[in-house]
């Protein structure tokens, strides 16, 4: 299962209500940390969730609402004793951005990792999990990131007895192992049903609607999106800085086909984004307007 928590929802600057959009994913001891705008620590803080088990840290783009937290949060993970490394993800110059920065926070504990995203689409895995970025349409360069939890197929034990497999091997088969035991070779697709259905999270923001982010959202089990605006005048200004409507999001979902979307990345002067929902639930029932530190857990069907 992944623990999926939304630690902010503002965009372009943080309000009395609401913290700047950042996302933590955590999965069998690790987390990783899409985003790290102003005041994600705090967020983590009142969450309750460990700054030490961030294993990997991925950003959009480099704007500030996205990325000004992170001196003081790589100097709180250092307090917290880490010495392993910790991987970066991101747009190209994300090592001299982050250098940069870290000005203000030249000694930690631990190394840090840069991996440069470069092209179109790239899919990598992180702490056991398979990571798709792509690019993204804002004024700068900008990705989104699908994560996945895959799942092999069922093991069916009956067919491993008929073929006097090991009991020994059974568990490192089911787990996607080949093994050579005594002159025999054995392998997964021996014992193994089709893949299942496994786990989807997708996250998307600053950005016009493309179809990536379509493609790659799709049979996602949550979508989060950006969804600045929910005034209809707000289009013209959407269109013009390259940011996305609530009902734009909406339509993405539906084509997608996700099993639910949260929206995001609330402009200043969107002061009550649920005022909107009934509109944006007429395109996509499933559309939640999220508030700071939603969280979820997204679990196997069966």
């Amino acid at each position: 299962m992944l623990d999926v928590c939304l630690l902010g929802t503002g965009g372009m600057m943080p309000l009395p209500h609401r913290a700047l959009t950042s996302l933590m994913v955590r999965y069998n001891g690790s987390s990783i940390l899409i985003d790290c705008g102003e005041g994600t620590q705090v967020s983590l803080k009142q969450q309750g969730w460990s700054f030490k088990s961030i294993d990997a840290i991925c950003f959009t783009h480099f704007h500030a609402d996205h990325i000004s937290g992170l001196p003081g949060l790589l100097l709180t993970i250092g307090n917290a004793e880490r010495t392993e490394p910790l991987l970066m993800i991101g747009p190209k110059r994300l090592e001299r951005v982050v250098n940069a920065l870290r000005i203000i926070a030249p000694e930690l504990p631990f190394e840090i990792q840069f991996q440069e995203l470069s092209e179109e689409e790239e899919s990598f895995d992180v702490c056991g999990l398979r990571v798709e970025a792509f690019r993204v349409l804002h004024n700068v360069t900008c990705y989104g990131y699908s994560i996945s939890l895959d799942r092999v197929g069922k093991f069916d034990a009956e067919k491993a007895k008929a073929l006097a497999i090991p009991l020994p091997c059974w568990n490192r088969l089911q787990k996607g192992n080949t093994i050579e035991l005594n002159g025999q070779t054995y392998t997964p697709d021996m014992v193994l049903g089709p893949p299942r259905k496994g786990l989807k999270l997708t996250y998307c923001t600053d950005t016009r609607p493309t179809p990536l982010i379509v493609s790659h959202a799709a049979q996602s089990d949550l979508l989060i999106c950006e969804g600045m605006y929910g005034e209809d005048e707000k289009l013209q200004k959407a269109l013009e800085h390259k940011h996305m409507t609530m009902y734009e999001a909406a339509e993405i979902a539906a084509e997608a086909d996700v099993g639910e979307l949260w929206l995001t990345h609330y402009s200043p002067s969107l002061i009550r984004p649920a005022q909107y929902m009934d509109k944006v639930r007429a395109i996509f029932p499933r559309a939640v307007a999220a508030k700071d530190r939603m969280e979820t857990v997204l679990k196997f069907e069966d």
